[in-house]
């Protein structure tokens, strides 16, 4: 109670006159989860509830609503009330790469987004006999034959990345989309294809030895690879990172918006919880929300030109 007295009074400080909004939060707090359990997105918001509802006072409950590759989820939550209490997470596919796809039954920029939460690179993993050891020979054996690669679906951010890299690199690649990450990590297990790019569920595999990490897509090395170069080293320039980040319906007042990204900044800040996301594999990256805004921008743009470049498209679900 104390906890959200306070988180109350700094709500009436930032913004007077807001009275029907200063009890903020004073019910629980849904937070819908637009994948099924398991993955990267519901694994970050059950890392970030636990902390964050010790900092508001307030139970978050976490609501998994897959479907139509998180759109179903962030739609629901796009037409909740505007009042703080529904927040969903969100991604490349549902907001910035997703609206150059497919028409979205929301408009993603018109989300009152909150913060980034985490950021993570993709891995380029390869099957064990493929004969390239290094980036470079990765890139000479592309020229020498069409090199495929797999992803998680047609628009997924894995098959994005992957896009954006043959683009710029000019070498064969022929993508192989599979439904979802389970079967193509086991394909590229079993050599059926040459390479994935995957997100940091891959690291099981690595780790197995049943794959090899020829690379990452961020624009540093990764504390969970460190011997695994950058993909920029070879390909100047490249970069492509996976991200979640949060957002509330349209029209939430501002001062809500404005709190709930300071809170949630400052939890993810401390030590214990940095250090519970980083063991799973995700880098704390969190903004303030005008600096979210923008990079929500720039990110689309980038998305923008290769969607249009690779001439990919999304069946309407």
């Amino acid at each position: 109670m104390r906890r959200r007295s306070v988180v109350s009074a700094a709500l009436a400080a930032m913004v007077p006159g807001i009275a029907a909004t200063q009890a903020w939060p004073a019910r629980p707090i849904r937070m819908i989860v637009p994948f099924p359990p398991g993955g990267g997105v519901d694994l970050t918001a059950r890392l970030l509830a636990e902390p964050l509802q010790r900092t508001l006072g307030q139970i978050i409950v976490i609501e998994n609503r897959g479907g139509a590759g998180g759109v179903i989820g962030v739609e629901a939550m796009a037409r909740s009330a505007p009042d703080g209490y529904t927040l969903s997470l969100t991604g490349a596919g549902t907001t910035t790469a997703g609206p150059h796809l497919r028409r979205l039954p929301y408009d993603a920029m018109a989300l009152a987004h909150v913060t980034r939460l985490v950021r993570m690179p993709f891995i380029i993993a390869v099957r064990n006999d493929l004969p390239a050891r290094t980036p470079a020979e990765f890139l000479a054996l592309g020229r020498q034959r069409e090199i495929r690669w797999a992803s998680g679906g047609i628009g997924t951010s894995q098959h994005l990345a992957g896009e954006l890299f043959r683009q710029m690199s000019g070498i064969g690649m022929v993508h192989v989309p599979y439904r979802g990450t389970g079967p193509a990590l086991n394909d590229l297990a079993a050599g059926v294809v040459d390479a994935y790019f995957g997100d940091p569920a891959t690291l099981g595999l690595i780790r197995g030895g049943q794959a090899r990490a020829m690379a990452v897509t961020s624009p540093e090395r990764w504390p969970a690879l460190p011997d695994a170069p950058t993909a920029a080293e070879t390909v100047p320039g490249y970069q492509a990172e996976n991200w979640y980040g949060l957002a509330a319906p349209p029209g939430t007042p501002d001062a809500i918006v404005t709190l709930l990204s300071e809170q949630v900044r400052q939890v993810m800040a401390e030590p214990a919880t940095a250090q519970r996301f980083e063991a799973a594999g995700l880098q704390p990256a969190t903004m303030p929300v005008a600096e979210y805004r923008e990079f929500l921008r720039r990110d689309s743009a980038t998305w923008a030109r290769v969607v249009q470049a690779g001439n990919i498209r999304v069946d309407s679900d």
